[in-house]
């Protein structure tokens, strides 16, 4: 009976693990992803023979430089994943730095496969995530810099510049490819679109107004 009972709590024990888990554990030191493969691809990039792996594999060059944010959102992100380093692959972490002009925003988005901890460098951040159904709470902070902030994965979130300087941040994920769904081009800019009849009984608004902001994105 005692053995019954550990096999089952080794088995709820790894079941629990496998459930937390973000990436799977790669199974090899590294797998250094061939992103143009004509091979079918089943959750990351087909490795090439890891004999012929080289530094350049593993590295990417210029996170210091600031991204352009002359655009309507008044930011950039830079990615650092596995398209950009293909030694990432099966590795389950990427990066992202993210640059802000004064009052720029990085909407609402989502990332599906992972979790972000943000680090700010320079400046003053507006930062929230909003928790999921029923309760749908907004969870916010201001960040200065030094400061580090957790978003969940697969809520949505967002930061903005509260200063009047520029401002920058670090992003680290918990995925090679942690994806993102930002909120309104989904939503408005989708293609093709979402019925405009749809969305107008989803957001209680006239017809005319969902036309519009599918026009815009």
């Amino acid at each position: 009976m005692a053995t019954r009972s550990y096999f089952l709590l080794g088995m709820l024990a790894l079941t629990c693990s496998l459930a937390f888990a973000s990436d799977p554990s790669p199974l090899q030191d590294f797998c250094v992803a061939v992103p143009n493969s004509q091979f079918v691809l089943v959750n990351g990039f087909v490795c090439k023979d890891p004999k012929f792996a080289q530094a350049d594999d593993f590295f990417f060059t210029g996170l210091d430089k600031p991204g352009n944010t002359s655009n309507q959102l008044g930011s950039k992100v830079t990615p650092v994943n596995v398209v950009q380093i293909p030694g990432l692959n099966t590795l389950g972490i990427s990066m992202a730095r993210i640059d802000f002009a004064p009052y720029g925003l990085n909407p609402p988005h989502t990332h599906p496969r992972a979790t972000e901890i943000l680090t700010v460098l320079e400046g003053t951040l507006y930062v929230g995530f909003v928790t999921s159904n029923p309760d749908n709470r907004l969870i916010i902070k201001v960040l200065q810099k030094g400061d580090v902030f957790v978003f969940p994965e697969g809520l949505i979130h967002f930061q903005r510049n509260a200063g009047y300087g520029n401002a920058i941040a670090i992003a680290a994920l918990s995925s090679q490819n942690p994806g993102v769904i930002t909120i309104e081009n989904a939503v408005f800019g989708s293609n093709p679109p979402i019925s405009d009849d749809v969305l107008a009984k989803a957001f209680q608004v006239d017809k005319k107004v969902v036309d519009y902001l599918q026009s815009v994105f």
